[in-house]
């Protein structure tokens, strides 16, 4: 979702976007992020590049270049920067990991766990539906559900979740084609198996320590694998309500 918000920021000629991200990413979707610039030192997102930086000089340099930043930290106060004009925290844990209004002249929080007002100045909406990325000037998103959004019928059974800590190590790519029973990766000597037929869509990075129940891929139904290398609806319908909140600051 935050790499679908810096790629619609950036497409509205805002180019001066640090991403922060851990060194161990938990994103899926892998192929529509920009964390994986972290590893290789280079993401791409729909024509869109984000290169990997350390201080605010290597920033400058890669926002002179055209590109998005992508920094290694855990916290906001990590980063090469100080009071940045607007703050988006898009971790989307549905509770708030420890952002605060004060940490920049707006502040903008996503989905569950945010008051406006208290937390952020505003909170977008992440639930699917009627309100759908309206944007809260007072009070909370609606709370988690913990039941996934439907596509092509399929909610929860799309997810892929880790039957037990350990390593996961992939036997599948993103964009592969499985049939149902398939075996997409194992956790020490546990299988992970697709739960119905389609394409993997998205699938967290081989060799990545993960928790019992950890959501660690998921599966399309809809079986058209053009679909992994693209922002999805919801992300665009998010990302779009950010970048009016964004205006809303700077036109003030």
């Amino acid at each position: 979702m935050a790499s679908a918000v810096a790629h619609r920021l950036f497409m509205a000629n805002m180019k001066r976007i640090c991403m922060i991200d851990l060194e161990n990413p938990l994103a899926v979707r892998r192929t529509v992020s920009f964390c994986p610039a972290l590893e290789s030192g280079q993401a791409m997102v729909e024509g869109v590049a984000a290169r990997s930086g350390a201080s605010m000089t290597g920033l400058d340099a890669i926002w002179a270049e055209g590109h998005i930043g992508v920094v290694l930290a855990d916290r906001w106060h990590q980063a090469p920067f100080f009071f940045p004009d607007v703050l988006i925290d898009a971790i989307l844990a549905k509770r708030n990991l420890g952002t605060e209004i004060s940490q920049a002249g707006q502040v903008i929080a996503l989905g569950p766990g945010f008051s406006a007002g208290r937390d952020a100045h505003l909170v977008i909406e992440t639930n699917r539906g009627h309100d759908l990325g309206r944007i809260i000037e007072n009070g909370s998103a609606a709370p988690n559900t913990g039941i996934p959004g439907s596509i092509a019928g399929f909610a929860a059974e799309r997810v892929l979740r880790a039957p037990v800590a350990g390593v996961f190590a992939a036997t599948k790519e993103i964009g592969d084609r499985v049939r149902k029973g398939e075996i997409v990766g194992r956790i020490g000597a546990v299988e992970v198996s697709a739960p119905l037929d389609g394409v993997v869509r998205g699938l967290i990075r081989g060799n990545t320590m993960v928790s019992a129940g950890l959501k660690i891929g998921d599966i399309d139904p809809r079986g058209d694998a053009s679909y992994c290398h693209t922002i999805s609806d919801k992300a665009r319908a998010i990302a779009g309500a950010v970048l009016e909140a964004v205006l809303r600051h700077a036109n003030h």
